[in-house]
Parts: C-alpha cells; structure tokens; sequence
C-alpha cells in the first residue's frame, strides 16, 4: 500500500471518536517496530518525523525512501501517513519535494499574521499536491529539538482563523508539554479545548506531548474532537530501558549477543509493546 495522506484515517478517527496515533521514528528499528505493530493490529498510523530525525537519518529523502520501501517487503496492508512533525517552513518545502504524505507547519512562535499568510500558502500548495497539513496555535511545552514552548494555551479565535484557511488537522496547546511531565503539572485545560472544538467545528484536533497523560485525560480530549495524538519520548524510554537490561544482564557478553540485531531486539520489542498500548487506549485497533 502506497502513503497516504492523514486526511480520510482523521475524519473516520473523528466521526468514530477515536484517535489515530502518531509514533515518531529515529531509524530502521523504530519504523519497523511501529509499521508491524500497526498491521498487526489493523490499525491506520502515523509515522513522525522530526527535522531533527529527519537529519539524523540523513536527510528527508533517505527517510521517505526508507519508509516506502519497508511498507511494500513488509506488505503493509494498513493506511500509513509520513509526516513532518514541527516543521520550519523551509522544512515543509523539503518534506514535500522528499516525498512526504502529510506536513506539520509549526508557525505558533510567529504573531498570528504570519502565522495565518505562511500557512495560507501552504495549504494551497498540499491541495494540489494531495497532502495532508497540520497547523498549530499556542505553544506545546517542554523541548523537542531545540524549541522551547511554556506550554501557553491557544486563543480560540486566533484557531478559527487558522482553521478557516482549510487546513486538515490543527494542534491547539491546552497545556499539554514534550517530553516528561513534570510532577507539578496542572493537567489538560479542557475549558481551552472545549472553547477550540466550538470555534473549529469539524475540524481533527490534535494533541502533541501524548507521553504521560493520564488515560482517562486522554479518553476525554478525544471525545472533544481530538483525532491525533502524538507519542515519541515514551518510545524513546521503554527503548532505553529495555537495552540497558539486556547489557546489564551481560547478555551482550554471551555468543554473539553483541550483534546489533540481537541488541536492538530488546528495545524494538519494547517499541511494539508502547504502541500497542497506546493504540488501545486510542481506540484504533482495527480500524484500518
């Protein structure tokens, strides 16, 4: 099956109130992990990529390449989108000439005019093309590849207006953070998503930072239109832990136990099982 664009797996994820995850991946391992877990479970996925991922693996094109290629030998049945998490403008561009199925334009940090005329252009260029946009309003807290939100949450006109230009999806930050939440934090603002979901209509809501929110937070945000969540440091974690067992234990010591196929296993195994989890909870097991 060829990738898609998040559009169709959004409104089906919304009308049926569930929602579609969206797993970031770093390499090899954690495309494969998520695209196997995906197609066991029939359940449509979003692949994210970060533009500092996107350089890791040395550049937009290698990974639309490699992604392509590992959805036709595995025989991936289920509808996969890739797509470019809190890209620059200049990183749209890059993602739409690499082959990408679906872009992020983060302009949040810009004031709201820019923000609008920026994605305006945009969304006019992914129509043509057939891809899908996500735009977002307010910033996420926490760090991800350098950018630094405080977690501000969106205004809800400021939404409308990016929502009225005919972009697919829109992330609104209603307090939700990258990365690990800290044990002071207040939870979701369901008031802002509330006020965001009056003001967009129809609209797909996403939620970023999906690592650590409690389920129950999580089971309400997609019954007030949220059709995306985003799930990246949790994969991150359970990968890190479940490496550091497998050394710690010296398996790597034992055979040929230092091969990276046998060493990754671990933390690849522990991807499926995040994902898994998390699909269950969003409700898109066998949805595709």
């Amino acid at each position: 099956m060829a990738l898609v664009s998040a559009k169709e797996m959004l409104e089906k994820a919304r009308d049926g109130k569930y929602a579609v995850g969206q797993f970031n991946i770093n390499n090899l391992e954690w495309t494969k992990a998520i695209l196997q877990t995906a197609e066991e479970l029939k359940s449509p996925v979003i692949l994210g990529v970060s533009e500092g991922a996107g350089k890791y693996m040395t550049g937009f094109k290698t990974v639309a390449a490699m992604v392509k290629a590992m959805i036709e030998e595995l025989k991936i049945t289920v509808p996969v989108a890739l797509h470019l998490d809190h890209g620059t403008y200049e990183g749209c561009y890059k993602c739409i000439e690499a082959g990408f199925s679906s872009i992020m334009f983060d302009g949040s940090h810009f004031p709201i005019d820019e923000n609008v005329a920026k994605t305006k252009e945009l969304v006019a260029v992914c129509k043509k093309k057939g891809l899908s946009l996500e735009a977002e309003v307010g910033a996420i807290g926490g760090e991800e590849d350098g950018v630094i939100g405080k977690g501000e949450c969106a205004d809800p006109d400021e939404c409308k207006k990016i929502a009225d230009l005919g972009v697919t999806m829109l992330a609104a930050g209603i307090g939700n953070i990258h990365g690990k939440y800290p044990a002071d934090w207040l939870g979701l603002s369901f008031e802002t998503l509330a006020a965001v979901k009056d003001k967009v209509g129809k609209m797909p809501l996403v939620l970023h930072g999906g690592t650590g929110i409690p389920t129950e937070m999580i089971k309400k945000a997609i019954s007030l239109g949220v059709a995306k969540i985003n799930v990246n440091t949790e994969c991150q974690l359970a990968f890190q832990e479940a490496t550091r067992k497998y050394i710690e234990e010296g398996k790597d010591l034992v055979g040929k136990g230092f091969d990276p196929r046998k060493l990754l296993a671990p933390g690849s195994q522990a991807i499926k099982d995040t994902v898994k989890e998390k699909m269950e909870i969003f409700g898109s097991i066998g949805k595709a």
